[in-house]
C-alpha cells in the first residue's frame, strides 16, 4: 500500500443541504453520509409496507388478515410449506451475497438475475457437454461451471465499469436479458430434449448429476453452500485487507486511489465474486430443485435478492433470516392461489418492502436541527 497519508480533504465526502427558514428555530438537515443502521428503522419499513399493502387489499374487496394468515401458514405452518421455504431461500442467499459483495464497493449490481440464470447455463453444460464424465465428478464441475458462469458474466459488467466509465446499473440490467435471451435460445433449440414432448427444456439429469436431498424433503445440500458463503463473506470482509480495501473504496474512492489502492482491480474481483455467487445459486437451483435446465428457471430470485440484502442491511448473517422471510413470501404467494388469489401477491409486498426500505433509508439522512433565529439590534 501507499505509505502516502490521504489527505483529510479527500476523506471528507459529507454533502449537506439545510432546509428551513432562518427566523424559525428548528431546520431539517440533510446529509449525504449519514446511514441509518438501526435495526428499528427496518421493522418500520417493513411493517409500513404490509399496511400500504392491506389498504391496497381492502381496496380490492380482499380481507388483508386472511391473506397474511394464508401466506403465512402455507410458508411456515407445515412440514412441507417450511420446508419449501427454505429452498427458495437458498438460492436468496447466494445472490443476496453477491449483491451484497459489490454494494459494499457502491457497485449497484443489478445483474444478479443474468448471473443466475449463466451459472445455471454453465452446471448444465457440464451434463451435455461432458456425458462420458466419471460421476463422482459430475457435482464438482457443475458447482465449478456455474460459478464460472456466473463470474464471467460479472465480469462483462466489470470491464466497462472499470475501463470505460460505463454505468454498472444499466449494463447489469441489460446483460440480464441477453442470459435470458441465451436460456430460452437453448431450451428451444439445440438443448431441448428430444424425448420431452416439445418442453422447453434439456435432458433430466441423471441422479449422479443432482444434489443430495435432506431428511426426505426438497431442501438440498445447497443450503451447505450458501451457509459455508456466509462464513467466508463475514470473514473476508471484515478481517482481511482486501474487506478493508473494499469498505474504503467503497466510502471514499478518492481517498482510495490516493492511498494506492487498485480501484480497477478491485472493481473486477469483485463483480466476479458478485457474479459467482449468483452462479453458484443457478448451478444449486438446477441440479438441486429442477434437475433439467428449463425455461423459466428463475422466478426473479436475482431481483428478490436486492431486497434481501437491503433488508438485512448487507449484514451475511442478517441475510440468514431476510431470505427466509422473502422464501416464505414466494412460497406464500404460491398458496393465497387456493382462496382465489393470484401468486403476484407477494411480489406486490416484495416491492412495498423495497419502496419503504430506501425510503426509511433517505429518512434516515435528515435530522432536525435547533437553529437560534438572528434578533435585529434595536
Amino acid at each position: 500500500m501507499n505509505s502516502k497519508q490521504p489527505d483529510p480533504k479527500l476523506m471528507s465526502n459529507k454533502d449537506e443541504l439545510v432546509i428551513g427558514s432562518s427566523r424559525f428555530p428548528f431546520r431539517l438537515q440533510y446529509d449525504s453520509t449519514r446511514t441509518s443502521s438501526k435495526w428499528w428503522v427496518t421493522i418500520i419499513s417493513i411493517v409500513m409496507a404490509l399496511l400500504f399493502c392491506a389498504v391496497l387489499m381492502s381496496f380490492g374487496g380482499m380481507n388483508p388478515f386472511t391473506v397474511y394468515a394464508k401466506m403465512f401458514t402455507g410458508a411456515f405452518g407445515s412440514t412441507y410449506g417450511f420446508s419449501e421455504t427454505i429452498v427458495k431461500a437458498i438460492p436468496l442467499l447466494l445472490c443476496g451475497l453477491g449483491v451484497a459483495a459489490a454494494y459494499r464497493m457502491s457497485l449497484w449490481n443489478i445483474g444478479a438475475e443474468g448471473q443466475f440464470i449463466m451459472g445455471a447455463i454453465g452446471a448444465a453444460s457440464v451434463t451435455i457437454l461432458f456425458p462420458d464424465l466419471s460421476g463422482a465428478l459430475y457435482i464438482p464441475f457443475m458447482v465449478l461451471g456455474g460459478i464460472l458462469g456466473g463470474a464471467a458474466w460479472g465480469l462483462l459488467t466489470a470491464i466497462p465499469k472499470a475501463y470505460f466509465g460505463v454505468n454498472e446499473l444499466i449494463s447489469s440490467l441489460m446483460l440480464n436479458y441477453i442470459a435470458l435471451l441465451f436460456l430460452d435460445y437453448l431450451v428451444y433449440g439445440p438443448w431441448r430434449d428430444p424425448k420431452g414432448f416439445n418442453f422447453p427444456g434439456s435432458k433430466e439429469f441423471e441422479l449422479n448429476q443432482q444434489l443430495i436431498t435432506l431428511f426426505g424433503t426438497r431442501v438440498h445440500i445447497g443450503i451447505l453452500f450458501a451457509l459455508i458463503a456466509v462464513v467466508l463473506f463475514s470473514f473476508f470482509m471484515n478481517h482481511t485487507r482486501w474487506g478493508y480495501e473494499m469498505r474504503i473504496i467503497g466510502s471514499n474512492p478518492n481517498a482510495a486511489s490516493y492511498a494506492g489502492m487498485n480501484i480497477n482491480k478491485q472493481i473486477l474481483v469483485v463483480m466476479m465474486i458478485s457474479g459467482g455467487l449468483a452462479g453458484l445459486a443457478g448451478a444449486s437451483e438446477v441440479s438441486g430443485v429442477t434437475h433439467r435446465l428449463m425455461y423459466g428457471i428463475s422466478p426473479g430470485y436475482g431481483y428478490t435478492a436486492i431486497i434481501v440484502a437491503w433488508i438485512a442491511k448487507l449484514n451475511p448473517w442478517g441475510m440468514i433470516v431476510s431470505s427466509v422471510m422473502f422464501g416464505g413470501l414466494i412460497v406464500g404467494g404460491y398458496s393465497v392461489q387456493t382462496i382465489g388469489l393470484p401468486s403476484s401477491m407477494s411480489l406486490m409486498l416484495q416491492g412495498a418492502m423495497l419502496f419503504f426500505l430506501i425510503g426509511g433509508d433517505m429518512a434516515g439522512r435528515f435530522r432536525i436541527i435547533r437553529h437560534q433565529p438572528k434578533v435585529a439590534n434595536a
